[in-house]
């Protein structure tokens, strides 16, 4: 990138966290997204030559856009535009005006390498304090902040966010579970900030040490980076006797915080609609959809200076929301996300997200809530192969694993309508996760 890239920038105070940001009247809110959508499109076009290339592909400029309503004609942005790029002429600040830089792990290629300047990493506090607030965190507050830390944005975006806040934050990150256990009950914090698989993992670690973590002054759990279901909300309830809220974010478009739920109503996540537009479009026809249909969430930010994102496709499968919450908060809610439309399976004709299969299994009796899905080939056909854990109260004979497997074979195909292979493993024999869960095993033939 040249080092003469134009260095127009937003003011710090101007994009400021205020709590009456999130009760803007539509109408202003509206206004404010114009105004830095033309700032973002301006920043992008003139500093990125990916997008004046893109824009120009379109035939269009920056001064096409007179409402937020015209963003619908310009082109969308890809994970793979990123790694084609790589490692940083996505960027529309020279590098050494950063501050800090976070990258995917690359394991399916380039990994895609995100930057921030010293507004970017502020603002992303700001936003992280706001979503800590809006799922029950207060100042004064321990935060036992179990995400990874590194490259990984969740640990370091939630650190940030909860100090920002004003809590104090125990940066114990994920792994040595057993170590996490001891802290949670010696430290006694208020807030547990995990990917729900390990929070799950955090749960059982300590029932088996004998501890009631119930009776542990936890009282939030602050969950995301990975999809989960409402039954799987259900058994951190449960297990964990708190009350778990869903958090969202992407690297690409600032990592965590993007949204989050209110503790109040949990029922769909705040999009902070100051700083990120979104969108849902058809993921065939890419059209947007009408406010409550589902589609493809695409996100454009409004706000940042070293990455712009314009119509960032995430994949992710939803519904956004309009209706009045309980909570006040008048932004948009992204609702639940189903599951990502490139992780959709097909198998022998019948479309299957992940989550679906979660969904049926999380709750069943005598199941514990650790599952795999298993994709091997079957001659020209793909198969699937469902392994389920027994919970440890559950008899585990040969006779009582084969039952259960039956059983749960029955529920996916009258609630899917999908017919697959089931493994019932006795308790502990599934891996357990540190961090991101591993629920799909790819194991078919690759051409």
């Amino acid at each position: 990138m040249s080092a003469q890239a134009h260095r127009t920038s937003v003011s710090d105070s101007e994009f400021m966290f205020q709590r009456d940001a999130e009760t803007l009247p539509r109408p202003a809110l509206r206004a404010l997204q114009s105004e830095r959508l033309k700032w973002t499109l301006t920043r992008a076009y003139r500093n990125v030559p990916h997008y004046r290339r893109k824009f120009a592909e379109a035939n269009l400029k920056p001064e096409r856009l007179q409402s937020v309503d015209d963003l619908r004609h310009f082109p969308f942005t890809m994970k793979t535009d990123l790694r084609d790029n790589y490692p940083f002429e996505m960027f529309a600040s020279p590098v050494d005006e950063l501050r800090r830089l976070h990258a995917s792990s690359g394991t399916t290629g380039k990994p895609t390498v995100v930057g921030y300047t010293a507004g970017d990493v502020d603002r992303w506090a700001e936003l992280m304090a706001r979503s800590m607030a809006a799922a029950g965190a207060r100042p004064g507050d321990l935060v036992h902040n179990a995400y990874g830390y590194g490259l990984f944005t969740g640990g370091l975006g939630a650190h940030d966010g909860a100090e920002r806040l004003g809590c104090v934050v125990v940066p114990v990150s994920g792994g040595a579970t057993e170590r996490q256990v001891v802290l949670l009950k010696d430290f006694a914090p208020a807030i547990l900030c995990a990917t729900p698989s390990y929070a799950l993992n955090i749960a059982e670690v300590a029932e088996a040490q004998g501890i009631d973590i119930t009776e542990l002054p936890v009282r939030r759990g602050v969950f995301g980076a990975e999809p989960w279901s409402e039954q799987m909300r259900a058994e951190l309830d449960r297990r964990l006797g708190i009350v778990s809220v869903d958090i969202y974010g992407l690297s690409e478009i600032m990592g965590p915080g993007v949204a989050c739920e209110c503790d109040v109503a949990r029922a769909g996540l705040h999009g902070w609609e100051d700083h990120f537009l979104f969108e849902v479009v058809d993921p065939e026809t890419l059209e947007p959809l009408p406010m409550g249909e589902s589609g493809e969430l695409v996100i454009t930010t409004l706000t940042k200076e070293a990455l712009p994102m314009v119509r960032y496709r995430t994949r992710d499968i939803t519904r956004l929301s309009d209706e009045p919450c309980v909570c006040g908060r008048s932004h948009v809610r992204i609702l639940r996300v189903t599951g990502r439309d490139d992780d959709m399976l097909i198998i022998r004709g019948v479309n299957v997200y992940p989550s679906q299969v979660e969904a049926v299994l999380v709750g069943l009796s005598g199941l514990s809530p650790h599952y795999q899905i298993v994709l091997d080939s079957d001659g020209a056909m793909d198969s699937l192969t469902v392994e389920v854990e027994a919970a440890p109260e559950a008899a585990t004979g040969d006779d009582d694993l084969n039952a259960m497997a039956r059983d749960v074979r029955h529920h996916i195909k009258s609630i899917i309508g999908l017919t697959c292979h089931v493994v019932a493993k006795r308790p502990g024999q599934l891996p357990r996760s540190q961090g991101k869960a591993v629920r799909v095993r790819d194991q078919r033939k690759k051409s």
